[in-house]
């Protein structure tokens, strides 16, 4: 590849891990509290439609972000009234939760294609041209969206919030041990209701950017393409923490701008081989990682207030 295309792989780089560092913030949250929300590839979808919607209709990218992130706390609290109040199986609730959001997000977008929908207005950058011309650093840094600034900050807050406030301990103390949280007199599921809600929050800002720090468009039949998967894989990889599972969604986003600049390259491999690239790096990062990572103890089991 030319230094054209690498400066250009480097930029997309970042700006393909943006979604993915929101959604994963979240999640490590929710999982940190022994609820895996798998439904986070469903509300982005919803979070990608909604962000395109609101901007086009109303012309403002806030009120486009404030609306996107009520409505993914919205179906976040519908996967935590399942999982956590009812106590459903949390796979299932979340797959029913994605093949829900892929039809509902294609009968609302033909809706809005006989509405005359055209392209929405896109997050703007935070630095003048004079800046994104400066060579290298530039184009990679100067050039990004002001949602992929956001996405790179906020993993390290949340590490302070989950390692450094009362909040996050408690978090954590429900994740391992709910019944001393109990006893403790605080209320496990008010704190498992808060994270999965926040992991919706955090799924549909994420869509939201997919659709609003690019073109403006939305893609009925699956846009996300199996993006809340790979995150579900970034927070085990990440060992459940948000700064090394932002890192590791980094390395899915680096894949995922290279299998596009391959595609285009003159070789003789199938173009299909460069789409399963990033999926196969999740496989390896996995089967590499995951004996090392320290699972919560109640990752992914029900909790039931009454054995207390």
């Amino acid at each position: 590849m030319s230094f054209s295309i690498i400066i250009d792989w480097l930029q997309a780089t970042l700006r393909w891990s943006a979604p993915l560092i929101l959604l994963v913030i979240g999640e490590v949250f929710a999982e940190r509290a022994g609820v895996i929300n798998m439904g986070i590839e469903g509300i982005m979808l919803a979070g990608a439609l909604c962000g395109i919607a609101i901007s086009f209709f109303s012309g403002n990218l806030m009120v486009a972000v404030l609306v996107t992130g009520i409505m993914g706390a919205i179906l976040g609290l519908g996967v935590a009234f399942l999982t956590v109040s009812r106590r459903t199986n949390q796979v299932v609730t979340g797959l029913m939760i994605n093949m829900l959001a892929v039809g509902a997000t294609d009968w609302l977008f033909s809706m809005m294609s006989a509405a005359r929908y055209t392209r929405a207005t896109t997050f703007p950058t935070l630095f003048p041209k004079a800046m994104q011309q400066i060579p290298v650093i530039g184009p990679i840094f100067f050039s990004q969206p002001i949602s992929t600034w956001v996405a790179m900050i906020l993993p390290f807050l949340a590490g302070i919030v989950l390692y450094k406030t009362r909040w996050g301990l408690n978090v954590r103390a429900v994740g391992d041990n709910p019944q001393s949280v109990a006893t403790a007199g605080l209320s496990v599921i008010k704190i498992k209701y808060q994270t999965v809600i926040l992991s919706g929050m955090f799924a549909a800002l994420g869509g939201c950017t997919l659709t609003l720090a690019t073109d403006g468009y939305f893609a009925s039949g699956g846009m996300t393409a199996g993006r809340g998967f790979i995150v579900l894989a970034a927070v085990v990889v990440g060992g459940w923490d948000p700064v090394r599972s932002a890192l590791a969604c980094l390395m899915f986003g680096a894949a995922n701008a290279l299998q596009l600049r391959l595609q285009s390259t003159d070789t003789v491999i199938a173009y299909q081989f460069f789409q399963m690239l990033p999926y196969i790096i999740t496989i390896v990062a996995l089967t590499a990682m995951v004996k090392r990572s320290v699972v919560p103890k109640t990752w992914g089991a029900a909790y039931d207030q009454n054995e207390n």
